[in-house]
């Protein structure tokens, strides 16, 4: 799971982003309206989370612009404005929630997991492929009654894959959404996981497999 932050006090952005990672969310950062929409617009986020006074633009119009183009992310609003006209603006503008800063990290990471459990793409209903399952509340992939052993990154990869079940999902998108966008890798930093991921499913018994769509990307399908 991937966020994006946007905020443009580096030191509050990185806390943020440090502590998401104690939580297994990767989160990128963007500290301007530019950055941001360049990046929403590069990378698929599960949700945005937003701060209004930025140093090129009002946050505010950057989410009036998401919601206009019918842009379904959703947005939680991090502000230091704290009147009751700013938060009824904020939502009505299209906010998702709304939190003023200054903030305990455990109330930010409850409200992230509040709003995505209410979005409809997370809404905790089980993801089927084949013979395999994903529950996105509990994260336990299983075939049958056993629960497939995997690493953080290894269980991002095979959601991926199988939201976009018999669809090829392009390489470039895996490399964005398991690593970030800003992030150094190696060539075959995607090969890796998709190796990793083909045992899990062949030593489990899955009747899957990851094919490899040569300049593309990758597909999972049935074995």
């Amino acid at each position: 799971m991937r966020v994006l932050i946007v905020e443009d006090c580096v030191v509050l952005a990185e806390g943020m982003r440090d502590a998401f990672a104690r939580r297994h969310i990767h989160a990128d950062l963007a500290h301007s309206v530019l950055d941001a929409e360049i990046m929403l617009r590069t990378t698929g986020y599960v949700m945005a989370i937003l701060d209004l006074g930025l140093p090129d633009e009002d946050g505010l119009h950057l989410l009036r612009r998401l919601r206009a183009e019918h842009r379904s992310e959703p947005v939680l609003i991090v502000s230091g404005r704290s009147a009751l006209e700013a938060r009824v603006e904020g939502l009505a503008a299209g906010a998702d929630d709304y939190i003023v800063k200054p903030f305990h990290f455990d109330e930010l990471h409850a409200r992230v997991q509040a709003v995505l459990r209410r979005d409809t793409r997370s809404d905790g209903q089980r993801i089927v492929a084949g013979n395999l399952s994903l529950d996105p509340a509990t994260r336990e992939f299983r075939t049958g009654d056993r629960m497939l052993d995997l690493s953080v990154r290894e269980g991002e990869l095979l959601e991926l894959l199988m939201r976009r079940f018999d669809h090829v999902v392009p390489k470039r998108m895996l490399e964005d959404q398991l690593f970030g966008s800003g992030d150094v890798l190696g060539s075959n930093a995607v090969e890796v996981y998709v190796h990793r991921v083909r045992k899990r499913l062949e030593t489990e018994g899955v009747a899957l497999a990851v094919q490899t769509v040569r300049g593309v990307g990758y597909m999972l399908g049935r074995a």
